[in-house]
């Protein structure tokens, strides 16, 4: 990383020269797209950031709003700057289980897809850092940053001011020939490059994402409350799951793509070229019995390298606690959730308690049979009567 160093100035020709080869050798890198923008967050981001943290929707998420002075002026992490570099690279994995199919099946996990295989923050910046590089050979030594959800900026916005796509109600990312199965990531430069238009947004009437939500986290659109997110609740937060929600996440255990998963502008979406994003260990078809039963030395050992394993092998038994709790009263089920009963954990151990009882509820016929997902709206086409552009 160069910071701090004054370029040899560029001609405005030069530099238009310049943005063409960077996005040619973006494609290189494997960045299914590149875009550039000025290093300033839009006045309305920062207002509706600092709105959503006077809420509390952020939950137990401290570090948002210790650190929100620093998203609202990328200039604060790097002196200097004046053009942003936005990438984007798809991830939906290779060959594996149709979300639908998996959602369906209630004694069955569902990994949200980005987590199946390895962790993308590493990928992302040493591909950023490469492509710094090659600048570098072309114009000299510069100034340069690399990051991918990997520091206090607001990349949504940042992505959306450069074109990369405009921010949806689900709150997500949608670029118009790419749906939202994309990684985004930032290289920070003084170089002076000529910056590209944002683009119009096109959800149109459709609320096809709020509506399907599990829990009920969209107070609207471009308005989710963090607290009852699945995806918060399996992954961000540290301690207890709120009982009142643990029926509402299903077969859930890390993160949630429904939002994703309804979105109409996803039927253009593409599977991921990258090897590394191909689904590691069955994880997208692997029973919550066989991987309650993952002890801590195999669960580290099976998520090395992958961004599951940040939440550790407790949070895991929680996650997967509950959505035995929301799933049928096996033998199989039954007994091993009893083999966790005593576990060190407090927090696995409650959880394990309320799975028992409603395990148990479910046997004595005191709640219904679990109810698979419905898998007709969990695909990539538009809901009924939420066609893409369709305004009103």
């Amino acid at each position: 990383m160069e910071t701090g160093i004054v370029p040899e100035p560029l001609a405005p020709s030069q530099c238009a020269e310049l943005a063409g080869q960077i996005r040619a050798w973006g494609r290189e890198f494997g960045f299914q797209a590149l875009r550039i923008a000025p290093a300033e967050v839009p006045e309305a981001d920062r207002r509706r950031l600092d709105a959503w943290l006077e809420t509390g929707s952020h939950g137990d998420m401290s570090w948002m709003a210790e650190r929100a002075a620093l998203r609202h002026d990328p200039g604060a992490l790097m002196p200097g700057v004046q053009r942003i570099i936005s990438v984007r690279m798809d991830y939906f994995p290779p060959a594996t289980r149709a979300p639908a199919s998996q959602l369906a099946r209630p004694a069955y996990a569902y990994i949200s897809r980005y987590a199946l295989g390895r962790d993308y923050h590493k990928l992302l910046r040493q591909r950023l850092t490469r492509l710094a590089r090659r600048i570098e050979d072309a114009v000299g030594p510069f100034g340069y940053r690399a990051f991918t959800d990997s520091a206090p900026i607001l990349e949504k916005a940042l992505a959306a001011r450069a074109g990369l796509g405009w921010i949806g109600k689900s709150t997500n990312l949608l670029a118009r020939e790419s749906g939202s199965w994309f990684f985004l990531g930032e290289l920070f430069t003084d170089l002076p490059l000529p910056v590209d238009d944002p683009v119009p947004e096109h959800c149109g009437k459709c609320s096809a994402c709020l509506d399907i939500c599990p829990t009920g986290a969209f107070r609207g659109p471009h308005d989710l409350d963090a607290r009852r997110c699945i995806s918060y609740l399996t992954i961000e937060l540290k301690g207890a799951i709120p009982e009142a929600l643990r029926p509402l996440i299903g077969n859930r255990i890390y993160g949630c793509d429904d939002c994703q998963l309804v979105c109409p502008w996803n039927r253009f979406a593409e599977v991921s070229a990258e090897p590394d994003f191909i689904a590691r260990h069955g994880l997208d078809s692997a029973s919550l019995v066989e991987l309650f039963a993952w002890d801590e030395a195999t669960f580290l050992a099976r998520t090395e390298g992958m961004a599951i394993r940040r939440i550790g092998h407790p949070r895991w038994l929680r996650n997967l606690a509950v959505a035995l709790g929301n799933g049928p009263a096996t033998r199989e089920a039954r007994d091993a959730l009893a083999a966790r009963a005593g576990h060190p954990s407090a927090l696995v151990r409650e959880h394990v308690a309320w799975a028992r009882a409603r395990l148990d509820a479910r046997a004595r016929g005191d709640i219904p049979a679990p109810h698979p997902e419905p898998v007709d709206r969990l695909i990539h086409t538009p809901a009924p009567g939420c066609e893409p552009d369709s305004h009103g």
